[in-house]
């Protein structure tokens, strides 16, 4: 397989960095060394001096969001009980324009004779946020991934995202808000568990 496509005249289009496992972290303060002097920003001086070095390490800390082991726990007393942990706050970084995103997170499940250990879940969302992003895309993903933690499609995530390309470019909507909602097996097909799921949660929605 081709890790990167050269054209003549052009730089090389190499592979994303989560496809090749790391950041090259010298290649990437070269980077934006160049890019703060096409800003015309002098990467000399004091306060920027070690700007590049910084950013690059942000990027490998930013990209190396593990995934978590599944961590279940065998409870015979929860049968079909629904199950929310929510006010999970998460950055990632919306992949149109670069500029952060700052999602708040819900999630719900049945039980069944199994309980998934708590921490999990903001682990769950973290390791999905860290990557570039759309909201959409990071709302099927976590619930995707819950219904094989679980071993059961009965998932619903809810997400309520401000993104700063939207809150500080373009229109500049300082108070806009993304909903997106995810609901999948009985959480989906049982309009009172569903009705459950999203009253429970509307109040991280509009906080």
């Amino acid at each position: 397989m081709s890790t990167s496509v050269a054209g003549t005249g052009s730089a090389s289009v190499h592979r994303p960095a989560q496809l090749r496992g790391l950041v090259n972290e010298g290649r990437v303060a070269e980077l934006v060394t160049q890019l703060l002097y096409e800003l015309g920003e002098d990467p000399r001086r004091e306060g920027l001096r070690d700007t590049p070095r910084r950013v690059a390490s942000m990027w490998q800390t930013f990209l190396s969001q593990e995934a978590p082991e599944a961590t279940c726990f065998p409870e015979p007393t929860v049968n079909g009980q629904l199950v929310i942990v929510s006010g999970m706050s998460v950055w990632s970084f919306c992949e149109h324009h670069m500029l952060p995103m700052n999602l708040l997170v819900s999630i719900g499940y049945l039980g069944e004779d199994t309980v998934v250990g708590l921490s999990k879940f903001g682990r769950i969302a973290q390791h999905f946020a860290g990557r570039l992003q759309v909201q959409e895309r990071f709302t099927t993903q976590v619930a995707e991934h819950l219904t094989g933690v679980i071993g059961s499609e009965d998932v619903a995530v809810s997400v309520r995202g401000e993104h700063l390309c939207m809150s500080m470019r373009g229109v500049r909507m300082e108070r806009a808000f993304t909903h997106t909602v995810s609901a999948q097996g009985r959480l989906r097909s049982d309009p009172v568990l569903n009705q459950q799921f999203l009253t429970l949660t509307a109040g991280q929605s509009t906080a």
